[in-house]
């Protein structure tokens, strides 16, 4: 299912801020974040089942999130692409409107295990939500935008509008305000007066990861936490040097050509 925030185009010194919380199944390998070979370089996590991604930045300073999609009545995913190969096919482009373009294509050529999807960098933000049988492609508005199994800031799913609450309670206007808070959020359990929790535990499948993200003009300002585990139980870990490193060589390739 998985819960993904993003805090779009408010914050000057950071305009893309994320949280997100990863559910699957325990039993599932999947590899930390790295940076993965090839042009575009991008950092992300990997399935290792099916060689997807669940999220990920790549150089020019993208950002891709996607969740599974609840469809009326279940889907029969039998035959269906893993809807991690869509999000690392995105992730090789330059901007996310190539983004938008590439996951289009991706869609007429294949089928794909329902998902929601958002693809954004400074300049445009998008959601896809696929159905499996149809696709929708929306902006991503400017402010506050969580997405889990159903539409963007859906009233109907107590965990959205509980993390949209709590991540309103304050003016997050500074990058290190925004993954204070968020890594508190997202670490949050059900209360007796709330049955929405940020954190899910089921026998087989749960919240197995979770990832605070700052995407700033200036490569050395960009931050990646990663929690391997619960991030009420595991501890976030710093990537940015990784992060830094593939915006830094994105901004130089940048340059070059400009030069040129």
């Amino acid at each position: 299912m998985c819960l993904l925030a993003v805090l779009y185009r408010l914050v000057p010194e950071s305009p893309i801020l994320v949280a997100a919380n990863r559910e699957e199944y325990y039993d599932r390998p999947s590899q930390p974040p790295t940076i993965q070979s090839g042009k575009p370089r991008m950092l992300c996590g990997m399935d290792q089942r099916a060689g997807g991604t669940w999220l990920g930045v790549n150089q020019h300073g993208m950002f891709v999130g996607i969740c599974t999609r609840r469809v009326p009545g279940g889907a029969d995913t039998v035959g269906l692409r893993n809807r991690g190969l869509v999000a690392r096919e995105v992730l090789r482009c330059g901007s996310a409107r190539s983004g938008i373009d590439k996951a289009m294509d991706e869609l007429v050529t294949h089928r794909y295990e329902p998902f929601n999807m958002i693809i954004c960098d400074s300049e445009s933000g998008w959601v896809v939500y696929n159905n499996a049988e149809q696709n929708e492609v929306k902006p991503l508005e400017d402010g506050l935008n969580i997405i889990s199994s159903q539409n963007l800031n859906d009233p109907m799913d107590e965990r959205v509008q509980l993390a949209h609450r709590l991540l309103t309670l304050q003016n997050l206007d500074s990058p290190v305000k925004f993954l204070a808070v968020a890594s508190k959020v997202f670490a949050r359990n059900g209360t007796p007066t709330s049955r929405a929790s940020m954190v899910i535990r089921g026998q087989d499948w749960g919240t197995i990861s979770s990832t605070l993200i700052a995407l700033s003009p200036k490569p050395r300002d960009a931050i990646f936490q990663y929690a391997a585990g619960s991030p009420d139980e595991a501890k976030y870990e710093d990537y940015s040097p990784m992060l830094r490193d593939i915006l830094s060589r994105g901004l130089r390739e940048a340059r070059s050509k400009v030069k040129a």
